[in-house]
């Protein structure tokens, strides 16, 4: 009824909308686990993803717009005692254009009886409300100064007011009905974010000072208010499923009749435009390279084969000029930010003319070996038409020659002389630091190593050979080969056993010792539930061997055991006798393996390692021993979905079940009374790329031509 009064007043048409997704979902997710966090996401009158989430733990509120700026608007909601305080009214939202901007309004809750205070507005890209939330400035004070990245402080400093202005939010009340209405441009003046909040005069009453909006009820009653977002961004043209499955899936999927499946087939669609797939929501609503290529790898037995054209076309625009794949763009507010970076280290003033000009990461090192290998799988697909592969090789052959040409110059220090320093190495940062250039993009996660065990064991070799595969395929096609592709199969050989380099090996005394003095290193209440586990379970009988994550700058092995050689499975078959080596560490209890009963598999175990790394990960836990990844689960169950292994795929999948976190992105857990209960990570996105990869595990799982 609220809702319906304020929409009286808007001048376009407007349509109702249901969420599409909701978190926690009921008979799917735990909320216990999710500790007060809840989210909703809508599409726009566009078709445009919008995630609304609330931290019930700190009041934060937070809308990303997933369009093409990724912007997002966040407030903070307290009582007067300083608690959080919003939570979700009524579950339909309305949506519209009005004057060329979108707008969505939906309905939110603050106490009865007592006074809420609304305030740390910050309206711009989304990556901005990231820092926010990772300088954790929440736990500011309710009126603290507007959060303002300090490369637009400085530009503002160098240029003239006008960008002073725009620095931070614009407010104003109208008492009477209430309504207070927040607007800030973008710091070039080109977009603008709104954010209007309105309640009923005959129930609350409204005072705005220091940025900071007051309501104080009437009475005992919940106050419902109106929130209406509204952006004049450009929009993004959203794919719909047909466009994405296969009929083979669609089939499966419908049959099925499964809540999971429909709520991840839906989950697919918001990441998925005419421009790009996104990597996840809410955090990062903007095209990662590495995230769309591993997710055309796994995605391959349920998508339709024009996904992998789109994908690869999408990650060869974006090369950069040595043949290097981007791994993240920067858009909208995120543009301005380091292009005025920029032009405050090298004062080219040429970058004022666009500040929002998208600027493209080419930090990472995986995806660069990614491309080929899905490349070469579209390649060697006999379900592709000639004539669509010609077509692709018209259009976007240079580039992967570009591409393929880098691979080989990458490969080659190792291929002519094969020792651990002239492995594949990370790019180190301005102080010195391997800056970690795959998946374990935590400062720590390859636990301070410059040579990855996944880029060069699993990724390196797995492009050599579809440069081989691709080379073929050109060659049957009438077109020109790859330049030096006649090299490429000794590279092949020689790459093969860069395995050698990470294999670590310890005896039953040293395993015991090893995780003895992990044990010992932690509280008291996680140390006995460990020592319990390891009395139960036991050590190994006989010698425990298993990759290192990395190897140092010297090229020695880091004894971290990680989910990392579940990719080697997946991608490159392996005899008997290593693939059982391979898989032993994901079946061994944790502190000796990575299984952990009831949550899934740990990331990393560092019980191996020496102190100082366990420091390293406890200081940072996004990929260490207190995190499990969707993403590694799906990839082994993948792994396993294509050999003779029931009793391994059915140990995982309870156990990561049990968690009642399997959706999420990643997971951790805490001790509370001596027990292990799983939460939600606090970063963790609701809708992530590669984690919705398990629609393709189900898949598999499910068919008849694959032994469970």
């Amino acid at each position: 009824m609220f809702l319906a009064v304020l929409l009286a007043i808007q001048a376009a048409s407007v349509r109702e909308a249901q969420p599409v997704l909701e978190f926690p979902t009921a008979g799917l997710d735990d909320s216990a686990a999710y500790e007060g966090y809840t989210a909703r996401v809508y599409r726009d009158r566009r078709g445009n993803a919008v995630e609304i989430y609330i931290d019930g733990k700190t009041g934060r509120v937070v809308h990303l717009w997933a369009d093409a700026l990724n912007e997002s608007i966040g407030f903070t909601v307290r009582d007067s005692g300083g608690k959080a305080a919003g939570a979700f009214g009524e579950e339909k939202a309305s949506v519209g254009i009005t004057g060329g901007r979108r707008w969505l309004l939906y309905s939110l809750t603050v106490p009865g009886g007592r006074s809420t205070q609304i305030g740390q507005f910050l309206l711009g890209s989304m990556r901005v409300e990231r820092d926010f939330g990772y300088g954790s400035r929440v736990n500011d004070s309710i009126d603290a100064p507007t959060f303002v990245p300090q490369e637009f402080t400085q530009l503002a400093d160098r240029l003239d007011s006008v960008y002073t202005k725009r620095l931070t939010p614009s407010f104003s009340l109208t008492p009477a009905t209430w309504r207070v209405r927040v607007s800030q441009p973008s710091l070039d003046g080109k977009n603008h974010l709104v954010v209007t909040l309105s309640g009923d005069a005959r129930l609350s009453r409204a005072s705005l000072h220091n940025r900071v909006l007051t309501i104080r009820p009437h009475g005992g009653a919940p106050v419902t208010l109106g929130v209406q977002i509204e952006t004049d961004g450009a929009a993004l043209d959203p794919l719909t499923r047909d466009q994405i499955f296969n009929s083979q899936f669609r089939r499966f999927a419908d049959s099925a009749k499964s809540q999971r499946l429909e709520r991840e087939i839906r989950g697919f669609e918001l990441l998925s435009s005419r421009q790009k797939l996104m990597a996840g929501l809410p955090t990062y609503a903007t095209y990662f390279g590495r995230d769309m290529l591993m997710t055309a790898l796994l995605m391959e037995p349920v998508w339709s084969d024009t996904m992998a054209e789109f994908v690869m076309g999408a990650a060869l625009a974006k090369l950069g000029p040595a043949g290097d794949v981007s791994h993240e763009e920067a858009l909208g507010g995120q543009a301005i930010r380091e292009n005025a970076a920029e032009f405050l280290k090298t004062g080219d003033r040429t970058l004022l003319r666009n500040l929002q000009q998208t600027r493209e990461n080419y930090w990472m090192v995986d995806d660069d070996f990614q491309l080929p290998v899905v490349a070469g799988r579209y390649f060697a697909d006999a379900s592709v038409p000639a004539a669509r592969k010609r077509a692709f090789v018209g259009r976007w052959g240079n580039a992967l020659r570009t591409n393929l040409a880098y691979v080989m110059h990458q490969a080659a220090p190792y291929f002519h002389d094969p020792v651990a320093t002239n492995l594949v190495s990370f790019k180190r940062d301005p102080d010195g630091y391997c800056h970690p250039g795959s998946w374990r993009d935590s400062r720590v996660g390859y636990a301070g190593g410059c040579y990855a065990f996944d880029v060069n064991v699993v990724w390196v070799p797995a492009a050599l050979n579809a440069i081989v595969a691709i080379d073929s395929a050109f060659r049957a096609l009438g077109e020109p080969g790859i330049d030096h592709a006649e090299m490429v199969p000794a590279g092949v050989k020689t790459w093969r056993e860069a395995s050698r380099h990470f294999m670590v090996a310890l005896a039953p005394d040293e395993v015991a010792a090893r995780v003895g003095a992990k044990i010992g290193s932690l509280a008291p209440d996680e140390a006995n539930y460990w020592s319990a586990i390891v009395a139960r379970s036991g050590v190994p009988s006989d010698t425990l061997r298993f990759p290192a994550v990395s190897l140092d700058s010297a090229g020695n092995p880091i004894p971290v055991m990680t989910t990392d050689p579940a990719m080697w499975l997946l991608l490159q078959r392996q005899d008997s006798a290593r693939e059982a080596e391979l898989l032993r560490p994901f079946l061994l209890p944790y502190p000796v393996g990575l299984f952990i009963d009831g949550v899934g598999l740990a990331v990393a175990n560092d019980a191996y390692a020496p102190p100082a790394v366990w420091t390293m990960f406890a200081n940072d836990l996004y990929h260490s021993p207190r995190v499990v990844w969707g993403r590694e689960v799906n990839v082994l169950l993948a792994s396993l979905a294509t050999r003779s292994r029931p009793g391994a795929i059915d140990s995982v999948r309870t156990a990561v079940a049990r968690s009642g976190l399997q959706y999420a992105e990643l997971w951790s857990y805490k001790f509370e009374g001596g027990a292990l209960r799983p939460v939600r990570y606090g970063s963790s996105s609701d809708v992530q790329l590669w984690t919705l990869t398990d629609l393709a595990v189900q898949y598999l799982l499910h068919s008849p031509r694959v032994p469970q």
